[in-house]
Formats: C-alpha cells, structure tokens, sequence
C-alpha cells in the first residue's frame, strides 16, 4: 500500500514537471509568435505608408498634370544627370546664425499712427526692387509726416515699359490691412481734395527724420503733397530703431506679391526643389540695359558696343554717357559675363551637374553668350522652360511680373548668386539674411577680374590654384551674420551716403535681434 503510494507521488511528481516544462515551452512559443507577428505587422505597414506616399505622389502629378493640361510639362533635367557624387556639403549650408532671427514688432515708446486730413501720393520710380524698397521708405516718410498715404503709383516711363498696376503686383489688401497701426492707407484720394493744388516735392535723398519733420511745415499752405521719386528717401543708418523696423515691416511683411504672382512662383520653387533637390539661384545681370547703363563693353563686338552707346546717350535720365570700359571693368564695377560665371562656380567647387536657375531678362548675345557658362554647367533652367505658356500667359510683356517671379525663386533658393550689384541683388540678400541669413554669395569682381586676366595671359588655368584662389577670396563673402557696413573712410559730405550698405541688403541689427531677445511669430 504504501509502495503504491509512493509510486502514485513519484507519477504525479513527474507528471507536475512535464507540465511546467510544457508552460514554459508554450510560453516562450507564444512569445516568439507575438515578437514574430509584431514585425510582420511592422513590415506591411512601412509598405502601405510608401504605397500611401506613392499614391500622394501620383494623385499630387495628376493634379499638376490636370493643372496643365492646356501646355507641355516644364522641363527639368533628368534626374540620373542631378547626382552630386562627393560634393562638399558646405557649399549649400547656410551659415552659422548664432541663433539670430527677424525683429520687426515696435518698441513700447513707438506712437501708432492718428487720424489726419494731410495725404501723400507717388511715384514709385525704376524696376520692381527699386519700386518695394521706395515703398518701404514712403510709407515710413508718412508715418513720421502723419499722413495718409494713397496706394503708390507705379512707374510706366522706364526701360521696361510695364503698364502694371499697383494691384498686378501686390496684394493690395493685404497692404492696407497689415499696415493699418503703422499709416493709414487708401486707394484714391477722396473727391473733395482732388482738385486741391498739391505740393510737388523731390525729397532729398537719403534723409533723416529731422528732415521730414521739417517737410511738416507744408501742411500749413497744402493739404496734398505729391512724391516725384520714392527710391532712397531715407538715410541706411542713425534712424530710430522704430523706423527701421517699420521699413522692414513694410518691405518683408506688407508687400506681399499678388495672388497670382504668389502662387505662381511657389509652384516653381517646389518644382525646382521636388526635381533637382537643391538648386542655385544665378541673378545674371548681362541684359543691354545694365551693360548699357555701366559701360561695360569687354568681350563685345564693335557693332554691339555701339549699339549699347546710343542707348546710352538716348536715354536722358542717364546722367553718365562717356564711360571708360576698361577702367569700369577693373575697378569691379561691370556685371560678370556668362563665361566668368562659369568659371567663378566651378572655382568654389559646384560640380557640372548643379542646377542653376537664371534670374535674369534676356541675355545680351543670347545663346552664344551663354554657351561657355553652359558647358561647364548644363543644367540651366530658365522661367520659360520651368512653367508653361498657359501659366506665363498673363506674365507675358510684364518685366515687373516676371522680375516678381525671379525674386520669389531666388529669396527660396538653397545659394543666391548675383553677377552684379544692382537693386534686386541687393534686396534678395537683404531678404535672405532676414529670413535665417541663407548662402547668399557675391563675387569679389574686382578680384576676379584681376584672376581672370592672369588666365587671359596664361599664368592660370582653371584647376585647384585657381579654386584655392576663388575659395580665399570668397570665404568672408557668404551671406554669414555681419553688421551693415558704413561709409568709406575718408569720404565727407553726401557722398559718403554712396558707399555705405543699404539698410535693405543688410537689416543687422535693427531687424535681426540675438537668440537672447524672445523670437517673433
């Protein structure tokens, strides 16, 4: 009996112990089953999230194609020819920021504007830069005049003849509501001051406030005073902070550009970016009317250097007429050619297969002007081949629209290159320090010149001296934090006012404040 028992013991005991090692078993079987299912769940999700991703992407290319359907797709070059094998990534991070960031909100001293009967009208004068930041400095000059400003009128009589209103190219609405604490703004002048006599006034270029405070007195014989010019009303520097934030308010928030010109030229940014990755804005200042105005004349024939000399002495606002071109050349004061360009670029090393867009009207010489930028970089992309004629349609014999389209590309550019220095040069840097100081590069062209006379003489060649050179000679020139520069020493008077950097290529420090200064929305 008891030997049956014990028996019974030892049959349960071992029966006890293959139950737990089967727990165990089915345990660790059940786990290895959940891990197993958990990573096939994974799997098949991460390929629907692509498959969901591809089918955006294509719904996206049927809406683009619904979109233009009327023209043929925009060219861009082939992907497989975009690859940047072993491209040094410097040459598209913008600079280090030390964490600055746009400042345009008003101090807590600044007086908001008041209701008055005085008015100020204008003339905006020269091309679509010169125009915004002669806006900018107007709505300003009213602000410390007390004055309501009337929508400016565009300028109709330059080298562009554009019939565009001011409504074409901004947002009209948008400038009135944004600016509405700042100046009071209206579309026309009310009905019983149209007929009053108005002051006609050229205001002193690049003026203080105590200036325009002055101006005031007019208001005691004149209800309207009317603007001649716009561009350079005000001094670049020793204003009140308050307006300078106002010039940058007007200039980087106020004057947003039409619907259709801002819809437009960011469908063409996200093509260049979802296309070629990263591209290089090129603002290739070689149209006539710049080499014109300059003089500048090397590497031209005899009859297209004539050619630019009547138009420089036929038209009458153009002070200058007899230019010396070597000397303009040298002293850094003409525009890049295409060829120098090229050189320049593959220099600082962008290799063959960046993408350039060019920001630019027509170029002087057309294509055979542009064949030896071409070859060193084939990946040129022009508005004409970036949209379609549908889409340009109402842009068509408009430079101030299609000058619009140039600016909105090249603020959103990954590098900004301009050949020359010139009004949209200068307010594209401005805008991209503004927004997080973005590689803006511009050429030493006094220097280059120098380098590329030595290549002309056959002391230089293009190869790793010649980019050691480029590379020293650019490395401060980048578009990296720095405040704006003044006067050159040793010039008085107001000439001194020539030389020193426009508020608006560089707003540091009025509008761009340190990391320790609370960031605006």
């Amino acid at each position: 009996m008891v030997k049956h028992r014990n028996s019974s013991r030892s049959i349960i005991s071992y029966s006890s112990s293959i139950a737990r090692f089967f727990s165990i078993k089915a345990i660790s079987l059940y786990l290895i089953f959940v891990f197993a299912f958990t990573i096939w769940v994974l799997v098949f999700s991460s390929r629907n999230i692509q498959t969901d991703d591809d089918h955006t992407k294509h719904q996206q290319q049927h809406r683009d194609l619904i979109d233009s359907e009327s023209f043929p797709p925009p060219y861009l070059p082939p992907r497989k020819n975009l690859q940047k094998p072993n491209e040094n990534t410097q040459l598209w991070t913008p600079p280090f920021s030390f964490g600055l960031h746009p400042c345009v909100k008003p101090t807590p001293k600044y007086k908001e504007f008041s209701e008055s009967d005085h008015y100020v009208t204008v003339r905006s004068n020269g091309g679509l830069n010169q125009m915004r930041t002669g806006i900018a400095d107007i709505v300003a000059v009213a602000h410390i005049m007390n004055a309501t400003l009337v929508i400016p009128e565009l300028d109709k009589r330059s080298f562009w003849q554009d019939s565009s209103v001011f409504s074409d190219i901004f947002d009209e609405e948008h400038f009135i509501k944004s600016l509405r604490r700042d100046v009071k703004v209206i579309k026309k002048l009310p009905k019983e001051v149209e007929s009053l006599p108005r002051a006609r006034k050229h205001f002193t270029s690049w003026s203080s406030v105590g200036y325009y405070e002055e101006m005031t007195h007019l208001w005691k014989e004149y209800k309207v005073i009317h603007v001649a010019k716009s561009d350079s009303r005000l001094a670049n520097n020793d204003l009140p902070i308050d307006v300078q934030r106002l010039r940058c308010r007007v200039l980087y928030r106020g004057l947003r550009f039409s619907p259709a010109i801002e819809s437009l030229g960011q469908k063409l940014v996200e093509r260049l970016k979802s296309r070629a990755g990263r591209y290089i804005a090129l603002h290739l200042r070689y149209e006539k009317d710049m080499l014109a105005f300059t003089g500048c004349t090397y590497g031209l024939t005899d009859a297209e250097s004539e050619e630019l000399r009547v138009m420089r002495e036929s038209t009458s606002h153009w002070k200058i007429k007899s230019i010396n071109s070597t000397e303009q050349r040298e002293e850094g004061l003409c525009p890049l050619t295409p060829k120098e360009v090229g050189i320049f670029l593959k220099g600082l090393g962008y290799s063959q297969t960046t993408v350039i867009y060019i920001a630019a009207g027509e170029i002087y010489g057309g294509d055979d002007r542009l064949s030896e930028l071409k070859s060193r970089f084939p990946n040129l992309v022009f508005k004409e081949t970036l949209a379609g004629k549908e889409e340009l349609k109402g842009f068509t014999g408009h430079a101030t629209k299609t000058a619009a389209l140039d600016y909105i590309i090249s603020v959103e550019s990954d590098v900004f290159v301009p050949s020359h220095s010139g009004n949209m040069a200068r307010a594209v840097e401005g805008h991209r320090r503004f927004l997080g100081h973005r590689r803006t590069i511009t050429p030493d062209r006094k220097g280059l010149v120098k380098l590329f006379g030595k290549m002309e003489r056959g002391q230089l060649k293009e190869g790793p001296k010649l980019s050691n050179f480029v590379n020293q000679m650019h490395k401060d020139r980048q578009g990296a934090p720095r405040r704006r520069k003044g006067p050159t020493q040793g010039i008085k008077g107001r000439a001194r006012f020539r030389t020193e950097e426009a508020f608006y290529e560089n707003p540091y420090p009025e509008c761009i404040c340190s990391s320790k200064e609370h960031k605006e929305p």
